[in-house]
């Protein structure tokens, strides 16, 4: 959610700051009703969640493997009694979570998509390079962090991560750099890593994008195995959907987008014939488990992106479900790089 998962809270309590991307077309997207059941996989700081509670008298089973986003649940919680229900965990799990709260169906999905505003706001996260504080970025509260990566990890393994999911062209030497600096002394912070990368790559003036984007994109995708998740939690959704139920996926950047992209289209038309991406469906036997609501992503409009900067690379793929059986997962065929976390 690198540009949003966050609300203009202040009628239900919480920050005004952290603002939901594509807002009114995702809620138009997931056509919200009265008695219908929804789930935000993505709750953030709950700018879709309150969306969907706003928009009619539904309910909302609200997921985030964020711990800290329980605060603004809170807020929602008392605003909206008895409709929204607040689970710390993996959106990729939400069969799982779903089932313990006795959900056997719902009718919409939200997913956005990478950091919070709330996560990119906070020096102590991690998460960004233009306010220095502790290399961490954990989207969780466990496991290892970004520091322990890039002390630990081979350089040919860093070149890998930083080339396959920040689509770097000269992370060799990225690599090579942080290799060479870590021999001296561990690296620890957000600056130092972004000045390891800058002095490599040089910084244009007038570059609005930090040369240490693409890998602190990438450091952050590997840890937090964000494209597995993204993938495994749309089968979940696929799974979990009545008919005429509605996913929407807002995406951050080229990696996301073309997952959300192979997976509406591998359920929804015949693929290409020959096609190295996506299987064979069996001609006349396949039987599509979605409807395309929009045959291209949608992006957010001029006056969003002015007033929300952030905003300028989401893109918005959703689709309404069949009554087809669901699919089985291949990551392969949705371009899921192999790269797994060390134990």
């Amino acid at each position: 959610m690198m540009a949003g998962r966050g609300a203009g809270l202040t009628a239900a309590g919480g920050p005004a700051r952290h603002i939901p991307v594509m807002l009114s077309e995702v809620i138009e997207a997931l056509e919200p009703r009265d008695g219908k059941h929804f789930i935000d996989g993505t709750f953030g700081a709950g700018g879709y969640s309150r969306g969907l509670l706003e928009a009619a008298h539904c309910s909302v089973l609200a997921i985030d493997r964020d711990p800290g986003a329980a605060r603004y649940a809170e807020s929602l919680e008392s605003y909206f009694p008895g409709r929204l229900k607040f689970v710390v965990g993996r959106y990729a799990e939400m069969r799982e979570i779903a089932e313990r709260e006795g959900i056997a169906a719902v009718d919409g999905v939200a997913l956005d998509l990478g950091v919070s505003s709330m996560q990119l706001d906070e020096a102590e996260r991690g998460f960004s390079f233009s306010q220095d504080g502790p290399l961490d970025m954990r989207m969780g509260a466990e496991g290892l962090t970004a520091s322990d990566l890039v002390n630990a990890l081979p350089e040919r393994d860093l070149a890998a991560i930083i080339a396959t999911l920040g689509e770097e062209k000269r992370a060799r030497a990225i690599a090579h750099a942080i290799v060479a600096r870590r021999a001296e002394e561990p690296i620890t912070r957000t600056g130092e890593l972004a000045d390891i990368v800058a002095r490599v790559l040089g910084r244009k003036h007038d570059d609005p994008k930090h040369p240490a984007t693409r890998t602190f994109q990438a450091l952050r995708l590997y840890l937090n195995q964000e494209l597995l998740e993204l993938a495994r939690g749309l089968s979940a959704a696929e799974h979990l959907l009545a008919p005429n139920g509605r996913l929407a996926v807002v995406t951050f950047h080229s990696l996301e987008d073309r997952i959300a992209k192979r997976f509406f289209a591998a359920r929804s038309m015949p693929a290409p014939k020959g096609s190295r991406h996506l299987p064979e469906k069996g001609g006349s036997n396949f039987l599509p488990s979605f409807r395309l609501l929009n045959r291209r992503p949608l992006s957010p409009s001029k006056d969003e992106i002015r007033l929300n900067p952030r905003a300028r690379s989401a893109r918005l793929r959703a689709g309404e479900r069949t009554d087809a059986p669901p699919h089985a997962l291949d990551l392969a065929s949705l371009g899921v790089p192999r790269i797994a976390l060390p134990a």
